[in-house]
């Protein structure tokens, strides 16, 4: 016969061992956040969408709710939402969180990636090795690599040299860019992708660069008299990776980061695929919206990245810790 006290202990074992049993299948839920447009094609919010329904499909009980269109977060603050734990996941220009590490800004260096194959050899090197590192002592972890060429585009008239943008209002992505375009002899204006549609419309902005992907997505066709396209000169590229936060990857099981992890690289390999089609889209919805489309030649390409020496990559080298190195890592890569 147990004792009182036996049967007490007893009942508290098979209480814990409930818990224990409960916990370790209990459903997790993942917040992902993104500015981009939802359930419109942008292949940034297709990524996302993809990488949920995976891990939904293998049955690992676990969760990804998609929040898009800057509806939970806004863009520039999902970084610290990540960290704040307001958010799990999201797809990031990473340039946007420069100011927690300013290293950030070499994923937005003009003329740093000369295209998309450049882009992949970029992913293997030890340039974003080191800004994998970074990332992860800032307590977020890469799930999947996206690298998106970008374009530039004018209310009134083409930017093609240098001379094209003196006086310009122009809305820049990020620091780099916007010093390449300052020292041109263009004024900036500060505001993420997902505003440049309104800031056109009210001539707050009078120029912009963003990625193809959004000149799409955000209707930019509407607001411009002529966009300059990558072609053989592309000098905008940005690095968009999905990211999760540390402290959310820890809490997940081996068999639901291993769904993730699957699910990313197919979301990866998916996107790699989009991601020079976005360019083409681009021009063909410019042109069939009666925007002159132009591309830069050799000697223009040359001129503007007289001027990011000068200006975007002399400031990263002299300010930005490790930032000479991370720009001749990168310069490495042929």
């Amino acid at each position: 016969m147990k004792t009182s006290v036996q049967r007490h202990l007893s009942a508290i074992a098979l209480a814990a061992m409930a818990a224990i049993g409960t916990a370790a299948h209990a459903e997790v839920t993942l917040k992902a956040s993104h500015q981009f447009p939802g359930g419109k094609g942008d292949v940034r919010d297709e990524m996302v969408q993809m990488i949920a329904r995976e891990v939904a499909a293998a049955n690992v009980d676990m969760t990804i709710k998609v929040f898009p269109g800057s509806s939970l977060v806004k863009a520039q603050e999902q970084w610290k939402a990540m960290l704040s734990g307001q958010i799990d996941m999201t797809s990031l220009p990473l340039d946007y969180a420069s100011g927690f590490h300013p290293q950030f800004g070499a994923t937005l260096m003009p003329g740093l990636v000369k295209g998309h194959a450049h882009a992949r050899r970029i992913n293997d090197s030890a340039f974003l090795k080191d800004i994998k590192g970074i990332i992860e002592k800032g307590g977020v972890k890469v799930l999947a690599d996206a690298w998106l060429a970008g374009a530039f585009g004018g209310k009134d008239k083409c930017i093609k040299k240098p001379d094209d943008v003196v006086g310009m209002k122009v809305r820049s992505a990020g620091a780099t860019f916007s010093q390449m375009w300052a020292g041109a002899g263009a004024s900036i204006v500060s505001i993420p992708s997902s505003e440049v549609y309104s800031a056109l419309q009210q001539g707050v902005a009078t120029g912009t660069d963003t990625s193809t992907g959004s000149f799409v997505s955000f209707r930019l066709y509407e607001q411009l008299k002529c966009v300059t396209a990558p072609g053989d000169n592309a000098l905008w590229f940005m690095y968009e990776p999905v990211l999760i936060s540390m402290k959310s990857w820890d809490k997940l099981n081996p068999a639901q980061q291993k769904a993730l992890m699957a699910a990313s690289q197919k979301a990866e390999n998916f996107f790699e695929a989009e991601s020079k089609k976005l360019d083409e889209k681009m021009v063909e919805t410019f042109k069939a919206n009666k925007v002159e489309v132009v591309t830069l030649t050799d000697a223009e390409a040359d001129a503007w990245r007289a001027v990011a020496q000068k200006t975007s990559y002399k400031e990263f080298a002299d300010k930005v810790p490790g930032g000479k190195e991370l720009i001749e890592k990168a310069l490495s890569v042929k």
